[in-house]
Parts: structure tokens; sequence; C-alpha cells
């Protein structure tokens, strides 16, 4: 299958259609002899001395190996429904708390300045969000973002996702901000700000602005700081200008929450890498029991990464089942 690099290293099919990757895997598997049985879902992994029992409502399977390949959370109706988490804490393993990745934010509050992403819905730009937590800039992401009817999506959005959901998840005090001039300092849009005043003195603040972000963007901020659009930069008084600066790199996003499992792309957490050989992807604790993609503690940003980390996982678990003559499943 030919592919072509994006930016940011993210590879794709020429055909930049999803179903040729699985047409493509499908071919492989069937060129070397890989039974694929639909309809059997896996129901538990039973242990049987040296060897395993799979049981599936239809038949039970004996394996010489076991992948769990059952991936995470994310997107049930796939189903990845945690099911491969519960057999592997039966198995011995120990499961790191999840939570989705790569999914969604909702936006709310009491205030109607944490509603304007309503009036947005559909407009993307370029920006830098900051994660803060216990009062420190923990994360810092730049790309671009997609105002929603619910509150933000886009790449920065849903790789700031794990981030944000994790401090939750551990009870730590934690907030986000956009910036909306991206490597820029208050002093800097201040003094861009004044600049403009002398280069176009008769223009109006929301011209101005426009020149920095979408024009619609632009309206909602000077309406929520409550500054006259129309005023001439020349008369822009400075406690006001330095309003719109500070609002500009560091504007606060109410966020209350994710989409969830239902549209996250991935599942942050999962089984932890101390418990498997990297080598092999074989259990530590369960031997001829292989873990890979979504099952381990790993999850990537978007673009591609994680589908690369589940076949590089899986490539690795057969390559060592194959080495030693097992059967498996």
């Amino acid at each position: 299958m030919r592919l072509h690099e994006e930016p940011g290293g993210k590879l794709f099919p020429d055909s930049n259609r999803s179903r040729d990757v699985l047409d493509a895997l499908l071919r492989e598997a069937d060129a070397l002899g890989v039974e694929l049985l639909a309809d059997h879902r896996v129901l538990d992994v039973v242990r049987d001395g040296e060897r395993f029992r799979v049981l599936t409502p239809r038949r039970e399977i004996a394996a010489s190996a076991v992948v769990l390949a059952t991936g995470g959370l994310s997107l049930p109706k796939t189903g990845s429904d945690g099911a491969g988490f519960a057999i592997a804490r039966r198995l011995g393993h120990s499961v790191t708390p999840t939570t989705p990745g790569l999914a969604p934010l909702l936006l709310g509050g009491a205030d109607d300045r944490d509603a304007w992403h309503r009036e947005l819905s559909g407009v993307a730009q370029d920006v830098e969000l900051t994660l803060w937590v216990d009062g420190s800039a923990a994360v810092r992401i730049e790309g671009a973002l997609l105002w929603t009817h619910f509150g933000v999506s886009g790449p920065a959005a849903l790789d700031m996702s794990r981030h944000w959901l994790r401090a939750q998840l551990e009870g730590r005090e934690a907030r986000l901000t956009v910036s909306f001039c991206l490597g820029l300092t208050f002093d800097d849009v201040d003094r861009r700000w004044t600049a403009l005043a002398v280069e176009r003195p008769k223009a109006a603040v929301q011209s101005g602005l426009a020149t920095m972000v979408p024009a619609s963007v632009a309206a909602a901020l000077l309406h929520r700081l409550q500054i006259d659009a129309s005023i001439a930069l020349a008369h822009f008084a400075r406690d006001d200008r330095r309003r719109l600066a500070q609002a500009l790199i560091a504007w606060p996003l109410s966020v209350t929450g994710s989409r969830g499992y239902n549209y996250a792309e991935v599942t942050a957490g999962g089984v932890p890498l101390t418990e498997i050989d990297p080598a092999t992807m074989e259990s530590r604790i369960c031997p001829r029991l292989f873990l890979v993609g979504e099952m381990l503690d790993v999850d990537g940003r978007i673009g591609g990464f994680n589908f690369q980390w589940a076949w590089s996982s899986a490539y690795v678990a057969a390559t060592a089942i194959a080495a030693r003559g097992q059967t498996g499943v």
C-alpha cells in the first residue's frame, strides 16, 4: 500500500481511505493462512497447566500462547469495552486506572463568557494550550483548535485531553488556558498593539484584532471583555489594551470533562509496562501470555502513532511466538 507523509511525521495511504489499510491487513492475513473467527466473542481466558483455554459462546479453543489485543475502552461500539483488562486481571496483572485519550473536551460554566464556543462552532485556528497543575504550567501543546457546540476539538484539544483527564483522576488542581498568539509573551502582544496604533490610528480595535485571530473570535473576545469594538486604535485605552493582550495569551477555558470513551480515539492507562518483557511483549506474570496495543499503559499524540504502537507491539509479539514454534490466538 502506497503511503505519503504529512506534516508532523504522519503517514497516510495515498487514497486517504482507512478501509484500504484494513483490506491490506486482511489480504496479508489470508496469504499467511491466518484463521479469523468472527462472531466468537471471548468470554474468558483460563490458564490450564502449560496451556490456555479460550472460552467463547460457540466453542472452547486450546492454545499454547495467547495475545491480548482487545483494545482499551475507547469506541466501545467496535467491541473494545474493557473486557481485555478484566481478563488480564484474572490472569494476575494489575491495570493502571484508565481515562479517555484523544477525546474532545467539554466546556461549560455559569458565566456567559464560558458559552462562547457555541457561537464559534466550526471555527478553527492555531493556538497554544497550557495545562496548569497545582499552579504551575505542566504541559504546553501547539496545534489547531476547533470550536464546537459542546466545547473544543481538533489536534491541540485531543492531544491535551489525556493530560487534563489524568490530572483530574489524580485529584490535582487543574486548569486550562489558550494563547491565540503562538510564541508571543504579554509584552510582545502589548507592543504589537502599540505599533498597530501608530501604523493605523484610525482603524477600529476589532479590525486590528482580526489581523491576529479569526474575525468571529475577535468579536467574541471583545464582547466578553466589554471592550468597544468600534473604537479607533489611536483612542484605545491603555487598561483595555492590556486586558486584551492578557486575554490573547492566557484565555481561561472552563473544561468540565471530555466526551468520554464513545468519542475517544485511544485509552490512556492499562497494564503497566513493568509487567511485560519489552523484547517480546510477553507477560512477566503469566508465561506465554502476550499483551499489545491499548492493553498496555501506552498512548501517543494524534496522527497515527497509536496505530503504529498497536501494529509494532503486535509484530514483536507475533515474532516471539513464531520463533518458539507456539500456536496461539
